[in-house]
């Protein structure tokens, strides 16, 4: 336990841009701590609002009426006299005192973040990818007594997106139904998410299926997503390509943690984009452009400009 302790006090830095896995870990630590010295040992600080001096005390001063206490420190970073001064202020926290410090976004370059690596007990909490995501929603139907196999654990990841909340709800959905998930119930109590489908779209485009391409922008209309949201998700799309046709061979994690991106869009869209040349990809843009002000301006029929638009791909 003491390879986990600075100066005689329990110090545990959560981060990453896994918000679920971030928060699921600070309320199970949280959860532990309370079970054996009770809710009311426990103090809670945002560190973008509470100033050095309170931070100060609520790290070193004894614990009241518990023989413990628990300090959960957020974002203490954006406090700039508290980073510069962190390795001092955590030296004077007693041994009673336990600290989680919560930041999801640290820079590497900065000693704050040096220190905290090097003498907490320091999480990090990444995004996953589609083969973590479909590992984790495995292991997580084993938890609840069911039965997900990694395939089905897959196409459920392709079919909802990398979003772990949504995917954790829809999970315990598809459980209470029925605790063997297999692919037809996943089809018929899910609803496949917009975003994806917009991916699918331009992946059917591309691939030279117009038929599938009209197939799914309908689905898109029948899901009630409106003209303007189509070509906002478009363009979110050929953003991620533009980024992936200049990032040229660097490593997937990389080219996401960059762009902040999810490894799994990245991974998602890269054979798109090997296939797409620049010029191509700047006509595409430049062409939505066209279809988005239009549009707006002389009262177009934008569904038909965007199948045409979409067509024109395929």
């Amino acid at each position: 336990m003491c390879a986990d302790c600075y100066n005689g006090s329990m110090i545990i830095t959560l981060t990453g841009t896994n918000t679920y896995g971030l928060r699921g870990e600070l309320d199970k630590l949280t959860a532990s701590f309370v079970a054996t010295h009770g809710d009311l040992a426990v103090e809670r600080l945002d560190g973008q609002e509470a100033e050095l001096p309170r931070l100060r005390e609520a790290l070193t001063a004894l614990p009241f009426l518990a023989t413990n206490k628990l300090v959960i420190l957020r974002q203490p970073g954006s406090n700039k006299q508290f980073a510069e001064q962190v390795e001092h202020i955590f030296a004077e926290v007693p041994d009673t005192t336990d600290v989680i410090v919560v930041e999801p976004k640290l820079d590497k370059r900065l000693s704050y973040y040096k220190f905290l690596k090097s003498k907490t007990d320091f999480r990090d909490f990444p995004e996953l990818d589609a083969n973590g995501l479909a590992r984790w929603l495995v292991d997580m139907a084993k938890q609840q007594g069911a039965t997900l196999s990694p395939a089905d654990a897959r196409w459920l990841v392709e079919r909802l997106g990398p979003n772990q909340q949504l995917l954790f709800n829809e999970l315990t959905k598809l459980i209470l139904f029925d605790p063997q998930v297999t692919r037809q119930t996943i089809e018929q109590l899910t609803d496949q998410a917009p975003q994806s489908t917009i991916f699918e779209l331009l992946e059917a485009a591309f691939a030279g299926n117009a038929r599938r391409t009209l197939d799914l922008y309908a689905e898109q209309r029948a899901l009630k997503v409106e003209p303007p949201q189509i070509i906002a998700m478009l363009s979110w799309q050929l953003h991620v390509l533009a980024i992936l046709k200049t990032a040229g061979e660097r490593p997937v994690d990389e080219i996401a943690k960059e762009a902040k991106l999810n490894p799994f869009v990245v991974r998602k869209s890269q054979n798109i984009a090997r296939h797409l040349s620049r010029q191509e990809l700047k006509k595409l843009i430049s062409d939505l452009l066209k279809i988005d002000i239009r549009s707006k301006r002389t009262g177009i029929d934008a569904d038909e400009a965007l199948q045409h638009y979409l067509l024109a791909i395929s």
